[in-house]
């Protein structure tokens, strides 16, 4: 395995739990998949629809998300929503998220170049 092929799965596995963090905090507004992933790509966190919409209803079968169907269109479109217990928990992993953050600056303050 090149170099490449190592940093490339180190940021794939990096960018994975935050791909959940970013989706319950676009989801406060209710969206559908496709809508949250042009918007999850447009802020930098790019996610493949094959790895997206099995997190959706993951996290749906969790408890974290909320959804209901939109039968108003011509195409009918599921839309997502974040719940209370979706919010208490992204409550929870932006504070150690911001942890993490805070002991990495430690970290890098104090370690030589």
């Amino acid at each position: 395995m090149g170099s490449d092929d190592v940093l490339r799965t180190h940021l794939q596995e990096l960018r994975r739990g935050t791909v959940v963090v970013a989706s319950l905090v676009a989801l406060r507004r209710p969206d559908y998949g496709y809508a949250l992933l042009q918007r999850l790509t447009g802020h930098g966190f790019p996610v493949d629809a094959n790895t997206l919409y099995p997190l959706l209803r993951r996290l749906e079968e969790q408890g974290l998300l909320t959804s209901e169907w939109n039968t108003e269109e011509s195409r009918p479109r599921k839309f997502y929503r974040t719940s209370e217990a979706g919010e208490q928990a992204l409550d929870r992993m932006l504070d150690d998220l911001a942890a993490v953050q805070t002991s990495l600056a430690t970290l890098i303050e104090g370690a030589p170049r």
